[in-house]
């Protein structure tokens, strides 16, 4: 009999998604006991009693502040998110939001819709008035783009095709990101130069400790005179005390961010847009679907990609038993599981480990079953945090 994994929904998790989940092996639902696996979007985790039955937890989306990180990884709950899921989505605004800046078209057709009651007289008070509203163009002007992820290398390839001169800037950007980047891009020698060249700035990159405040009163104060930032990321990594200062000052010429905040609502030069960067149905859709095969991956074969709390690990299945075991990232704990398993009679035919940080993650499909008493004795092992058995993995 296979097993029946359950899935908890938090969230509205598009059909097409959950239609990855195969209904013979998989029951998902909003209210479910003991769920195997959670899917969510922006439902918020940090308050809530994750089941002891938990073993991973699938975000519909690349954002995972919403989810208690280091209580997952000391469980041993391994995180995913989509990233590039919603990649087209966020770039598409982004674009828009250039021109939307530069050309101040909010605030041109605002004052447009004003004079709905001058009957005739809007052709004349519209020629009249028009010039309060006279922007740059893209074309030639400097876009710095900060984080070159998915969605950083989409903005900065869509940006050259428009004309942009485009610098990029990203100390860890993978080796796949940089075959999809455009040879026209220049690379930033650092961030500084970045926001000394730029003309427009747009910030692609997470929130966490060394970001927070990436953007604060220092330095928009190196940024050139009129040029506008882009926040498509995080509320966090711009400091907006320090935003209306440089635009009061005359120094920012403006200031996008898809996280509205009330500090920012109706201050001049603030476009703040309601959180629509992958609000597409076709970004739900990619969303939901990566998720939920990540999700599957995991539980039926131990295979890991796009975790955000532990290392990427992923072997193809021999139709053999596989162990997977979670465990510090500490001396002695690999060679510890190796003599059990030797001691108790199991020969390794396939094994995997990695490790992220001070957590590590193993992979070993053995020839023989693994009973009860075994699994017991690995989890006893010091510094084991979890192990789990897939018999056949296929």
């Amino acid at each position: 009999m296979e097993t029946m994994f359950k899935i908890q929904t938090l969230n509205k998790i598009a059909a097409c998604g959950l239609d990855r989940l195969p209904r013979d092996t998989y029951e998902a639902a909003t209210e479910i006991l003991n769920p195997d696996a959670v899917l969510l979007r922006s439902a918020d985790m940090h308050s809530m009693d994750i089941p002891a039955s938990v073993l991973a937890i699938g975000r519909a989306g690349a954002g995972v502040n919403n989810i208690p990180l280091d209580k997952c990884t000391q469980r041993g709950v391994v995180v995913f998110n989509t990233p590039g899921a919603n990649a087209n989505g966020v770039k598409e605004l982004v674009i828009a939001s250039l021109l939307l800046s530069s050309r101040n078209l909010y605030e041109g057709i605002a004052w447009t819709q004003s004079l709905k009651d001058k009957g005739e007289e809007v052709p004349e008070l519209v020629e009249k008035g028009k010039a309060k509203f006279v922007g740059p163009e893209l074309q030639g002007k400097t876009l710095g783009v900060i984080g070159l992820g998915a969605i950083g290398v989409m903005v900065c390839n869509a940006a050259a095709a428009l004309g942009m001169r485009v610098m990029g800037y990203d100390p860890f950007i993978s080796v796949e990101a940089a075959w999809k980047l455009s040879h026209d891009v220049v690379k930033a020698a650092n961030l500084d130069a970045l926001v000394a060249e730029s003309d427009y700035i747009t910030i692609h990159v997470p929130l966490n400790k060394d970001t927070k405040g990436l953007f604060n009163a220092e330095r928009l104060g190196r940024m050139k005179k009129g040029a506008r930032l882009f926040n498509f990321s995080r509320t966090g990594l711009v400091e907006n005390d320090a935003i209306k200062a440089a635009i009061a000052a005359g120094k920012l010429g403006g200031y996008v961010i898809d996280f509205p905040e009330a500090g920012l609502l109706g201050v001049d030069k603030v476009l703040c847009i309601p959180h629509l960067g992958a609000s597409t149905p076709e970004s739900e859709d990619n969303c939901a679907i990566m998720a939920a095969d990540q999700i599957r991956e995991y539980l039926e074969r131990g295979n890991i990609r796009n975790s955000v709390n532990f290392p990427n690990c992923e072997l193809a299945p021999t139709g053999k038993t596989r162990i997977t075991l979670i465990n510090n990232n500490v001396p002695k704990v690999i060679s510890n599981i190796t003599s059990l398993l030797g001691g108790n009679g199991l020969n390794i035919d396939e094994m995997l480990n990695k490790n992220r940080g001070e957590v590590a993650y193993n992979i070993i499909d053995v020839s023989d079953e693994v009973s009860d008493d075994l699994v017991t004795k690995l989890k006893e092992v010091d510094g084991v945090v979890a192990v789990r058995v897939i018999p056949e993995c296929n």
